[in-house]
């Protein structure tokens, strides 16, 4: 089951339209929904996490904890709305856009994607341009 969580002054506005794009992803991928949560926030909150939890003293768009089971996906998504608004305006990119691809991106890690090496981070974004194509 796919939750979203405020910590912030944002809201979704299509809740269930994105929860059953995600459990697509997964299930496309191979995998099960488990319990996902996405837990929306500031900079401050996410700064926060990633200097206790991860040691780094910078700012970040998304920390994801993951809690998988084998193929059965479990975990908890932090989303900085303040970064995702930054990134929007320096890729030139739309917000929601943004914020779809942060959201997916988490997911695709969830179900083995990795992103440090120039090819797996290719075929990473072709695997995040092609669920956002089937987002409606």
């Amino acid at each position: 089951m796919v939750y979203f969580n405020y910590e912030t002054d944002f809201e979704l506005v299509n809740e269930d339209v994105l929860a059953n794009w995600i459990n697509t992803t997964i299930v496309k991928e191979g995998c099960k929904e488990g319990e996902i949560n996405y837990i929306f926030c500031d900079d401050e909150y996410l700064h926060k996490l990633n200097v206790e939890f991860l040691d780094h003293d910078t700012l970040t768009d998304v920390i994801s904890f993951d809690y998988c089971v084998g193929k059965e996906i479990h975990g908890d998504i932090y989303i900085s709305i303040e970064r995702v608004k930054d990134n929007a305006i320096d890729f030139k990119n739309d917000f929601i856009d943004e914020l779809h691809r942060v959201i997916i991106h988490g997911i695709l890690h969830y179900c083995g994607y990795k992103d440090k090496s120039e090819s797996d981070a290719t075929l990473m974004r072709s695997k995040e341009d092609y669920y956002l194509s089937i987002l409606q």
